[in-house]
């Protein structure tokens, strides 16, 4: 289901903690912000003036462990796809992150304590029309055994996710989903990031995982899992995978119109297709939800619902 109006948060909220791979402590604000602004994050520094990156394609500096944003001068944020999904998954279109350490927190390794943040101060409408990525034909990147694929779906955001690995704790596991605020808040956020023991030792030596920990990383050893509290999900490994992949589809910069299908895929996969999509024109069309009359805002109050977007522009052929 589509929505006609740009939304924005209703208020500012605040989170603090450590990276995962840093393990340097940081405040994040999240703050209202202006119709077709996009998400926007702020870096602050103690000695100088804050710097800007916008969401897009071409603020992407790596994708190896994880999304990192900056511009000519090299990385600013790190981790973003947590936050990203977030917003992304509430149907928050525009926002300020605002952030004054070098990566965002990790929370408890999961998206939920993002989402009560913003439910905790509501989304709000904006004047102006909500702009999708209506995908027009498949686009679809290989690596090795991996893929990733997006296509065309006018339902909204279909989520096709699968994941396997060789540990007995994991195998073989698939998400499916069309995407919302509620699928995104039961089914996806609770789900927490995982590794595996033996890879602790070779990712600290090379400067990653530092604030890693079983507070926020669902750790796996030979046996199986090892956090006490055990899995939030049966399936909680694909949950998170698919988290990762609503925050790195939104580096499109606008929401999308498509099915999402991937198959041992990661960061650099869900950007790689993304990528693919947008340097091929006639492969997408930002599109606009048409205005609603006063009746069918009303019965999309109680679950009516909307006509397909209206093209806002076409490719260009």
């Amino acid at each position: 289901m589509t929505s006609d109006l740009q939304t924005t948060l209703a208020g500012q909220a605040a989170l603090k903690g450590a990276g995962v791979h840093a393990g340097v402590d940081a405040h994040l604000v999240l703050k209202p912000a202006g119709a077709d602004t996009g998400i926007v994050f702020s870096r602050t520094f103690a000695d100088q003036a804050p710097r800007r990156i916008a969401v897009s394609r071409q603020s992407v500096q790596a994708t190896d462990l994880a999304t990192v944003l900056g511009d000519r001068s090299g990385a600013l944020v790190a981790t973003v796809e947590h936050v990203l999904a977030a917003l992304s998954g509430l149907g928050v279109d525009n926002a300020e992150v605002e952030i004054d350490g070098p990566e965002v927190p990790i929370l408890d390794g999961s998206a939920a304590q993002i989402v009560a943040a913003v439910d905790s101060v509501g989304i709000a409408p904006l004047s102006g029309r909500r702009k999708y990525l209506k995908v027009l034909k498949p686009v679809r990147v290989e690596n090795g055994a991996s893929f990733g694929e997006l296509s065309p779906y006018d339902a909204g955001c279909r989520l096709e996710v699968e994941i396997e690995f060789d540990h007995h704790a994991i195998g073989r596991q698939r998400f499916a989903g069309t995407l919302s605020p509620g699928v995104f808040r039961r089914e996806l956020a609770p789900a927490r990031t995982f590794g595996f023991l033996r890879d602790v030792e070779r990712l600290r030596g090379a400067g990653y995982a530092l604030g890693a920990s079983l507070d926020n990383t669902v750790c796996l050893d030979a046996d199986g899992v090892m956090n006490a509290e055990g899995l939030r999900f049966s399936d909680e490994f694909v949950r998170h995978k698919a988290l990762d992949a609503v925050g790195d589809l939104a580096l499109a910069g606008l929401p999308l119109l498509a099915r999402y299908r991937s198959f041992r895929g990661g960061h650099k996969l869900n950007f790689q297709v993304v990528d693919a999509l947008l340097a091929d024109r006639s492969a997408f069309a930002v599109v606009e939800a048409p205005a609603r009359t006063r009746r069918e805002a009303a019965e999309l109050s109680v679950g009516g619902s909307v006509g397909a977007p209206v093209l806002a522009y076409a490719p260009e052929r």
